[in-house]
């Protein structure tokens, strides 16, 4: 008997058996091939707008997907940095063999978890509580709790032209029971797309063709903690290109031919990664789109061709591939390919990513609708933390939507559900200020240590860093800079003005030109000390210059929402009767019925729930709180 089963080994699966085994229950995992556990079977990088900041908030949590980047990466960049901190973001380039090989080493290192290398086939289920899973080979595992993250497996179709065939990514198998089971407990299974472009031998490209794409200089980190440095310690270039006319002429001339517009997908794409002939439609009027070609490992002679995903035939897949820019001569490793999967409808789950059907099921990454390994991975960590506080008597983690984009996604999954592959963008975010990359550990270590997942020593570095920030903030209003000739030459080196008279450094990093490294600068100069006890001064400098650039912006985003909390604690009952409610809408009362909001707030946000029905319902969970 195990306390969690967890089925899938992919960033979800990883995340789930990590969180329940390290909080210290009995894990097994359960997937079809070890060597891909953590795989990236699409492209060879993790992070990106908003997407980043969720890697630094599964860290911050306890989770193992940032140190596993930190320490496979070959190309670590900060996007946005020219725009304000709200969309700031990370993008790392993984060695992708690298990542699968440390991922299976960690989970192995792991206590408490088991690796076991087969199939699930079947769903145990009695009384509505899940009991266990059932193996290909007949074998039954016995469990109090199970995670389902089966990820692009269930039922998937690779797909080129009209060709198909019924396999997962990257040739593996494909399951379908674990579907059949679905459907038969009452769930709803849709029909999803997504796609993976071609790989290239990276000897055969004449990259001479393109612009050269480096990483910053510095080393970004996405993990909070200390000890996981580059294993490889390389720095490898991407490369830019673009589409042409010839490579859309072709596409438009051949449209019909493609799988997704010659009528054999089912599924839905994602309409934030469309593949290469949908750009070429929905986007006549431009004349190129950006290609990037990105190393997948110090190991292969491989580049992943970013942005030119299609569900073309090969024969017209090569004639695009050598259209573009460097690839006349090239030599195709592995043509590109969409895929098609089974997923249920997120509107049956809770918050907690436990499902409405079956007690104590949990599903977890792309099965929920989402697209992205780092989507995939959040949900994975929240679901293994409450299938734990489940099995001990504890309120689920839910994190709201101005506590993390883990909470955002999560919620618009829930409440609103999807029809197509959801993938997280800053926009999704309305408190995106308060949602920023540098203090995801704010934000969240203290609920990874009331979940046990960090420990005292990292906590206790959180409160030094917040007291550290604290101090700092304190120091820049007294110490004050000195309008002399080299403190005015750093002032004016750096596109600022001179000063007249002596100016606090608080008054100084206001100022749009100067950042913390200026200040520094003007310290040194001055012969003044700016001291913190927390061992990485510049991470305290920046979030002093982050307060006081955007102190306003960060306190009215803070007011509006403390607004919404009072409407996100007003729990509706559990066995509340939509039927008993008087005046409100059809639409309102069905949607109310399917979706069983927790909060007066998730309900608000539902479709066709407009603001008379929460008001009607306020009133009457108002009446019957009171008895």
């Amino acid at each position: 008997m195990y306390d969690v089963i967890v089925v899938g080994g992919g960033h979800a699966g990883c995340e789930a058996a990590l969180a329940c085994a390290n909080i210290g229950f009995k894990t097994v995992l359960v997937t079809g091939n070890l060597n891909m556990v953590g795989s990236m079977p699409c492209n060879p990088s993790i992070g990106g707008p908003a997407k980043g900041v969720v890697v630094r908030e599964i860290d911050a949590l306890g989770g193992y997907m940032g140190k596993n980047s930190d320490l496979c990466q070959i190309q670590t960049k900060m996007l946005n940095q020219s725009k304000g901190p709200a969309v700031w973001a990370l993008r790392f380039q993984e060695d992708k063999i690298l990542y699968c090989r440390e991922m299976l080493k960690h989970l192995k290192a792991t206590k408490k978890l088991e690796l076991i290398e087969a199939y699930a086939e079947d769903i145990i289920v009695i009384d509505n509580m899940v009991k266990g899973i059932v193996l290909e080979d007949g074998k039954v595992l016995d469990c109090k709790a199970a995670v389902i993250t089966t990820g692009t497996y269930l039922d998937s179709r690779i797909l080129r032209g009209h060709w198909t065939s019924k396999e997962g990514p990257d040739g593996q198998k494909t399951s379908k029971g674990i579907s059949e089971a679905l459907k038969r407990y009452g769930f709803t299974i849709q029909r999803l797309k997504t796609g993976t472009p071609a790989r290239i031998k990276a000897s055969t490209i004449d990259f001479s063709q393109t612009s050269v794409e480096w990483g910053d200089e510095k080393v970004w980190k996405y993990s909070h903690d200390k000890g996981y440095d580059s294993i490889l310690n390389v720095k490898k270039p991407c490369y830019l290109t673009y589409t042409n006319g010839d490579i859309h002429k072709l596409i438009m001339d051949n449209l019909d031919k493609s799988a997704m517009y010659g009528g054999v997908v089912e599924g839905i794409g994602p309409r934030y990664c469309p593949s290469i002939e949908d750009k070429v439609v929905r986007f006549s009027d431009k004349e190129r789109h950006q290609i990037f070609y990105e190393p997948e490992s110090l190991e292969l002679d491989q580049e992943y061709i970013q942005g030119f995903s299609t569900s073309m035939p090969i024969e017209v897949q090569d004639r695009m591939l050598r259209l573009l820019p460097g690839l006349k001569d090239c030599e195709v490793i592995k043509y590109a390919y969409a895929i098609e999967y089974d997923a249920i409808d997120p509107l049956e789950l809770w918050p907690s990513l436990e499902t409405k059907l079956v007690g104590n099921l949990f599903t977890a990454g792309q099965i929920n609708g989402t697209s992205g390994y780092e989507e995939a991975a959040a949900q994975g960590l929240i679901a293994g933390i409450n299938a734990c506080n489940k099995l001990r008597g504890m309120e689920p983690l839910i994190l709201k939507r101005d506590e993390a984009y883990i909470g955002v996604m999560i919620d618009d999954l829930v409440t609103k559900g999807t029809r197509e592959p959801y993938r997280l963008l800053t926009s999704r975010a309305e408190y995106r200020l308060l949602l920023r990359h540098d203090n995801a550990d704010v934000r969240l270590r203290e609920k990874g240590y009331e979940v046990g997942l960090i420990s005292d020593e990292q906590y206790n570095r959180l409160q030094l860093k917040k007291q550290s920030v604290k101090k700092m903030i304190e120091d820049f209003t007294v110490i004050k800079v000195k309008p002399n000739d080299s403190n005015n030459a750093i002032l004016v080196d750096n596109g600022s003005t001179a000063i007249v008279e002596g100016m606090s450094l608080a008054a100084l990093i206001k100022r749009p030109e100067v950042n913390y490294k200026v200040i520094l600068k003007l310290v040194e100069n001055s012969n003044l000390e700016l001291k913190s006890e927390y061992d990485d001064i510049e991470e305290i400098l920046e979030q002093v210059e982050i307060f006081y650039r955007y102190d306003g912006y960060i306190k009215k985003s803070l007011e509006q929402a403390n607004k919404m909390r009072s409407y996100e604690n007003k729990l509706i009952p559990d066995d509340i009767d939509y039927n008993d409610v008087d005046n409100i809408a059809l639409e309102a009362r069905e949607k109310l019925k399917k979706i069983r909001p927790r909060t007066i707030g998730q309900a608000s946000r539902i479709s066709g729930v407009n603001p008379a029905d929460i008001s009607v319902l306020v009133v009457y969970v108002e009446k019957i709180s009171r008895g």
